[in-house]
């Protein structure tokens, strides 16, 4: 969760505890245009400046994948933020082999003890602690309650994946879309290839492909992920230009009724609002949850889930200031705020209890009860991985790749990276 502000290092980017630096500023890199987050941090920084004198802290945006395409080159520059929004898993630990992000462990006893411990381990790269969580989420089917009344769906339709195909087939012959995507932005797709990857192979897949076993990625259950997204997109489910929309768009034609689903994670709920026509999009209570179907003959379980640990990591030589701006902002007292509102999910221990929004709720109880939950397939693969698995998702539901190529290329990835 929340970031504290670093003094400069005086060498080798270690931190230290400089008595007098005025008017020092932190840096927060993210990636939040969800107004209630962006007004929930930016209190949570005056906060911390009325409390510390001389320091400033100042949040910087940049879109998802503006980010994602920038950071390496901001992390390099003297310019770089202190702080940055993340992901655990493959680029994390890029970042950190590289030399960009600091080790804080000796400083982040008490940090660490604000989070459940497998959380808190998911910023930890060889034992050397580099950030920290603020929220929990799962990528699941969210759905319009009304739209599915209207075309005869149950959710226990689309509990397999033959009666989740079915059920697209009933929504489409009612004359309602029935999925949102936003394929402009690829990283929507990837949940489809990811899950089916997951449901057809188990837990242990991504583990056994990158060890080598059983054909690495071109594994007949990544070649089979890839049958099913080219079966599923050959019923023409998505909104017209969804390989042009990007994922605000489809957040928002969501929010206004266009299509009766969206596989996507928990943010949705925050973002299809203000994303929506008038700005309010769908009531809560006339948003449903749905699990990823299962596949006949697969080795995934239906309580296996997709999702992540986000939080935020500090960069190499940034002031300490910084990390004490991130144990201030990842307090019990500061992170109830989200959680009362349904904004997210926090990390923080104890900040369940804040929790009243149902379908976050459903969220946090799905988390807690996963048999397996597995980080984000871009992310986890590191950024020239994640890249192509964004890629290649796209083009086999476009039509424009095989799945088995498609699993190749992954391999070739992974063996090149």
């Amino acid at each position: 969760m929340r970031i504290k502000a670093f003094v400069a290092a005086a060498v080798g980017g270690t931190l230290v505890s400089s008595a007098a630096m005025a008017d020092t500023t932190i840096k927060l890199l993210h990636l939040q245009d969800n107004p209630g987050i962006v007004g929930l941090w930016t209190k949570i920084a005056k906060d911390f400046e009325a409390a510390n004198p001389g320091v400033k802290v100042q949040l910087q945006y940049l879109e998802n994948e503006a980010l994602k395409a920038k950071l390496p080159t901001l992390l390099q520059s003297s310019d770089r933020p202190n702080l940055f929004q993340s992901w655990s898993g493959g680029v994390m630990q890029a970042q950190y082999k590289a030399g960009l992000l600091e080790d804080i462990t000796a400083q982040a006893g008490d940090l660490e003890k604000l989070f459940p411990p497998n959380l808190a381990k998911a910023f930890v790269i060889d034992g050397k602690v580099v950030g920290a969580p603020y929220n929990l989420s799962e990528v699941a089917f969210f759905y319009n309650k009304a739209l599915f009344s209207k075309a005869g769906v149950t959710e226990g339709d689309v509990k397999t994946w033959d009666g989740f195909l079915a059920a697209v087939k009933k929504i489409k012959g009612a004359g309602i879309t029935p999925i949102c995507l936003g394929g402009g932005d690829k990283w929507p797709v990837h949940f489809y290839w990811s899950y089916l990857v997951l449901r057809a192979g188990g837990a242990n897949v991504l583990l056994d492909a990158e060890a080598g076993k059983d054909g690495g990625f071109k594994n007949t259950a990544f070649v089979e992920a890839g049958e099913r997204l080219k079966q599923l997109a050959a019923l023409d489910p998505f909104q017209k230009g969804w390989l042009g929309d990007l994922f605000p768009a489809s957040t928002g034609q969501f929010g206004d009724g266009v299509g009766a689903m969206d596989l996507m994670g928990n943010w949705l709920l925050a973002m299809q609002g203000p994303n929506a026509a008038n700005g309010k999009g769908i009531p809560g209570d006339q948003i449903g949850l749905l699990a990823f179907p299962t596949l006949p003959g697969g080795k995934g379980r239906p309580t296996d889930t997709l999702g992540g640990t986000e939080g935020l990591l500090i960069t190499k030589g940034s002031p300490k200031e910084a990390l004490e701006f991130l144990k201030f902002f990842s307090t019990k007292q500061e992170q109830d705020v989200p959680a009362a509102k349904g904004i997210y999910v926090p990390a923080v221990k104890g900040t369940e209890t804040a929790l009243k929004d149902p379908l976050l709720l459903a969220v946090a109880r799905n988390v807690a009860a996963s048999t397996w939950h597995q980080n984000f397939f871009d992310q986890d693969l590191g950024p020239s991985v994640g890249r192509v698995v964004n890629d290649v998702s796209v083009a086999i539901a476009a039509g424009q790749m095989t799945p088995a190529d498609g699993a190749a290329q992954v391999q070739q990835a992974w063996d090149q990276r």
